[in-house]
């Protein structure tokens, strides 16, 4: 008997225990049940909801740019009468299909193929299988076609629009606009200086997805803000004139290329920036690697030694010292200049290694006297140079609103020798931008007053609202009394001087002629290389326009007066009678 309790005692024991286990494990059971149901439902209903159902982003459909274009109506938005567009978007559309869904793949094949120029046997090989997914069957296509294949109605078979920049001008204003990369982020140029203007708010649609990541039922789609239209001061009759008149003037004298900016001196408005070689911005994408320098804008990003053009920007500092006046000669020179100078050790020559003899300032111009302009120079401290070249805008960014400015290069006073000084008064040793000379031009233009260039005319929020760009006037670099003493100069070098080729007959044409050499990567300069150059504006007395007209290494002519100049005539004779219109007032 006592055996048998003993071993009745022990089941009774293992049974308690086995209960116990089971009572815990079902306690924890349960609490594990509980935390997860309700304690932590709200993070697994996220984890079930992230496998079936996604967000995407939508982008907002991309503001547009446009230009002045005078001749130009919009029919449907008064905001956008006068205007051209250089920048817009075009709706394309992908063909899509869904193997699995396609009842008769034969027949889709033969209905299909016409309409997406493809074989019927490719397209019938890429359908004929029970896939969820398959990569577009073709894509960009127009409205036409995927309208006609929405009308065949064949189930499976779908169009997904989208939308691409395009610019409908192809390499017109290329290197001003620059493009949209495949990511949808503007790149050079306006597209990425104004890329938050243009891109807007995006979206987001939210969708159940299948095995494939693909949205297959939309549940909730939430609109983007567009983003705001943008009209820049650019003139398109004056721009096309630009450009092509600069084409022709680089086949013409066998140049490298070339650039040409037109501004409004008073306003600082860009009326044209046109550049030689181009790029069609629809097509960056074929450009090669080692060839996207061109998709920098020459007129901004790129320096040179500006040469003769430079030596104005010099007068008008001694003239504003008072060490010159236009009639001043150096009487303390026996003999007036001779056709070489040697400053610390460097022989300077004239252009056409002549004596001028005892010229005045305002022939030191009209005969682009090297040797005179050192004399001039010598006249004033190294800081005071340097500071008005500055206060002319050179050595900063100019501020114009496109994407990658440069700024330019001059060594800082302190280190300047003599011959430092000597070589940047006609324009050697210091290195410019194209617009930072307009720049400086506008100046002496407008009255020894500095106005800030820029591209932006207008924004045109989604809403329709208008908000125009107001001049933004910089600093009275000279008095008035002096410029118009160096305007006087400027005529006389177009009327007796280089620039006879930049003159209009009937008007007053004020400018100067530059034949830069090119510097070498080790010191020195190219043997029998340059780069010619003519800045002016015109009417003298009130200016409708400055301009610079620049040759990057003609190979046919040597000087500036002979290929910018010219290039610089024609196109100023076409402004001042064709399109201003102006009476003519000079003999």
């Amino acid at each position: 008997m006592s055996v048998l309790a003993n071993q009745d005692a022990y089941k009774l024991r293992r049974l308690n225990s086995l209960k116990a286990v089971i009572m815990i494990f079902g306690i924890l059971l349960v609490g594990r049940l509980f935390y997860r149901q309700i304690i932590e439902r709200s993070q697994f209903v996220a984890l079930a909801e992230k496998q079936y159902y996604t967000k995407i982003d939508q982008p907002a459909q991309r503001g547009q740019i446009y230009i002045q274009d005078k001749d130009s109506q919009n029919l449907v938005d008064s905001t956008q009468d006068g205007l051209f567009p250089v920048a817009s978007n075009l709706e394309l559309f992908n063909i899509t299909a869904i193997p699995k869904q396609i009842s008769d793949k034969r027949e889709t094949a033969k209905k299909l193929a016409p309409l997406i120029e493809m074989s019927e046997d490719d397209l019938f090989n890429l359908i004929n299988n029970e896939r969820l997914y398959l990569p577009p069957l073709k894509k960009r296509v127009s409205k036409d076609i995927a309208d006609k294949v929405k009308d065949l109605k064949i189930t499976g078979i779908s169009t997904e629009s989208q939308y691409y920049r395009f610019y409908p001008e192809n390499q017109f204003l290329s290197q001003v606009i620059g493009f949209v990369d495949a990511e949808g982020s503007g790149r050079y140029g306006i597209e990425e200086y104004y890329d938050g203007l243009l891109r807007g708010d995006g979206g987001v649609l939210t969708g159940v997805k299948d095995n494939m990541g693909k949205i297959v039922e939309v549940q909730q789609s939430e609109p983007g803000k567009p983003g705001a239209d943008i009209a820049l001061t650019i003139d398109r009759s004056i721009q096309y004139v630009a450009q092509e008149k600069l084409k022709q003037g680089v086949q013409k004298y066998g140049a490298e290329g070339g650039s040409v900016i037109i501004m409004d001196p008073k306003t600082g408005g860009i009326l044209a920036m046109a550049s030689e070689p181009s790029y069609d911005p629809n097509k960056f994408n074929e450009v090669k690697t080692e060839d996207q320098s061109i998709f920098l804008n020459p007129s901004t990003s790129l320096n040179w030694e500006p040469g003769s053009i430079f030596k104005p920007v010099i007068v008008g500092i001694a003239l504003s010292e008072k060490k010159v006046e236009p009639d001043s000669k150096p009487d303390e020179i026996p003999g007036g200049f001779s056709n070489k100078i040697t400053v610390s050790g460097y022989e300077i020559h004239n252009a056409l290694d002549q004596p001028y003899g005892y010229e005045s300032v305002t022939e030191i111009l009209q005969n682009s006297d090297n040797i005179g302009m050192v004399w001039i120079a010598d006249k004033m401290e190294n800081n005071t140079i340097a500071s008005f070249i500055k206060k002319f805008g050179f050595n900063n960014k100019t501020g114009i609103d496109v994407a990658g400015e440069a700024s330019g290069q001059m060594s800082a006073p302190q280190q300047w020798r003599d011959v430092t000084r000597a070589t940047i008064s006609f324009g050697q040793g210091i290195s410019v931008t194209p617009i930072q000379i307009v720049q400086a031009y506008s100046a002496i233009a407008n009255g020894g007053k500095l106005v800030k260039p820029h591209l932006l005319d207008k924004v045109i929020d989604s809403s329709g609202s208008v908000r125009n760009v107001l001049p933004e006037e910089k600093s009275q670099v000279i008095s008035k009394e002096d410029d118009d003493k160096l305007k006087e100069m400027l005529v006389n070098v177009v009327v007796n001087g280089h620039g006879k080729l930049a003159g209009v007959e009937g008007f007053r044409v004020a400018g100067k002629t530059g034949t830069a050499q090119v510097p070498k990567d080790g010191g020195g300069y190219e043997e029998g290389v340059s780069i010619g150059s003519f800045a002016g504006f015109a009417p003298a007395d009130d200016p409708k326009y400055v301009m610079l007209v620049k040759l990057n290494k003609p190979k046919s002519v040597q000087w500036a007066e002979s290929s910018a100049a010219p290039v610089f005539g024609e196109i100023s004779d076409w402004l001042l009678n064709s399109y201003y219109k102006l009476p003519k007032t000079a003999q």
